[in-house]
């Protein structure tokens, strides 16, 4: 089970960050993050038994394990890319990430020769498995343990030092990672030492073997998780927004109508959405909603020279009437305005905000189109 949310968690998150990329593919640290996620994405099925048992079936034995050691490693090192984009000018960055593949580069080498010198029987064992006396199960594991261990503590420590500096909701999303990583450091290091100590020949309690190996586990859904936090926030903020100034748009229909119906001349007028998907999409419903608001406010505008004729809309010279009055004025001025009555007088508050910003004045809106 726990495999399977990882899996989709990891896939969500790569497909989220894939489609951002597309939309600035020049991002450099984006793209760190992006081939990050990639790389991380292709590991997890090398090691589902299922998915090694496959690899191993066309390749030959170890060989998912080895993809899926130099998959993370590249994980890895994609991850400190972003720290050396985000920490460096292009050009200064471009060379450290350069210099930086030297390591990787090497790691991933030892342990393709390690694999290979290892017997073929001992290939396929996993690490609670392997026989670590062997010399190239237990090269294989150093080396790429150490790399990871150091990968994974720089990483950490540039984490830490962002999340200090920075504002919600980034920060939230970085100790997230930051706590991901340190779990990540400390499986990766006590792997490191009970691999030592099975390779001098001491027993190794395997609840230790298990341990590591979930705390691992469970650090990566929480690294992925804090790597999208930030975007799922901002997300999520830009859907309320989204429902609200829907809903804003439908409740403004009854006076929209009726001002739209007295002066159709002040539509501002658009060409029609290309396809139904612009139609619905983000930009389309914010356009349509505060296009509405414009022309409702133009509308009362227009007619308000109407309703300054009426004697109790004089009192309240303020435009401050009840929205039940101020609907049953309205609807006496549009009638004036249609039978061709001239205005007497010019034009006039209506439905001031109490606030400063457009909410206020979309709610007073609102108020009068619920009244009609």
């Amino acid at each position: 089970m726990l495999s399977i949310v990882l899996g989709i968690v990891l896939h969500a998150a790569l497909a989220w960050k894939l489609r951002q990329l597309a939309r600035a593919p020049s991002d450099a640290m984006l793209r760190a993050v992006s081939l990050c996620l990639l790389c991380a994405a292709l590991s997890f099925p090398l090691g589902v038994p299922g998915g090694a048992r496959f690899v191993d079936s066309l390749a030959g034995a170890g060989t998912a394990k080895l993809l899926q050691n130099v998959t993370l490693l590249c994980a890895v090192y994609f991850l400190s890319c972003f720290f050396i984009h985000s920490a460096s000018d292009p050009r200064a960055a471009r060379a450290r990430a350069r210099r930086a593949v030297l390591p990787l580069a090497a790691t991933a080498l030892v342990i393709t020769v390690a694999m290979v010198m290892t017997p073929a029987a001992e290939r396929g064992h996993t690490y609670a498995t392997a026989d670590m006396r062997v010399t190239g199960v237990a090269v294989f594991y150093l080396t790429a343990g150490l790399y990871l261990t150091y990968a994974l503590a720089v990483a950490l420590l540039w984490t830490v030092r962002y999340a200090r500096v920075s504002n919600r909701p980034l920060v939230i999303g970085l100790w997230m990672v930051a706590a991901a990583l340190a779990a990540m450091v400390v499986a990766a290091s006590v792997r490191e030492a009970l691999t030592l100590a099975r390779l001098l020949g001491g027993d190794v309690p395997r609840p230790l073997i298990v341990g590591a190996k979930l705390l691992l586990d469970l650090a990566i859904p929480v690294f992925v998780a804090g790597v999208v936090f930030p975007a799922a926030v901002t997300r999520w903020a830009s859907a309320r927004l989204w429902w609200h100034h829907r809903r804003m748009y439908r409740r403004l229909a009854p006076l929209w109508t009726a001002l739209h119906s007295a002066f159709p001349e002040d539509s501002l007028h658009r060409a029609p959405p290309v396809s139904w998907l612009d139609a619905v999409s983000l930009r389309a419903v914010h356009r349509r909603y505060y296009r509405r608001v414009i022309e409702c406010r133009d509308g009362l505008v227009r007619i308000s020279p109407h309703l300054a004729r009426l004697e109790e809309w004089d009192v309240h010279s303020k435009g401050t009437l009840p929205p039940e009055v101020a609907a049953r004025h309205l609807r006496a001025a549009l009638r004036a305005y249609a039978a061709g009555e001239p205005a007497p007088s010019r034009a006039v508050p209506v439905a001031l905000p109490s606030g400063d910003g457009l909410e206020g004045d979309v709610r007073q809106l609102a108020l009068i189109a619920d009244a009609l």
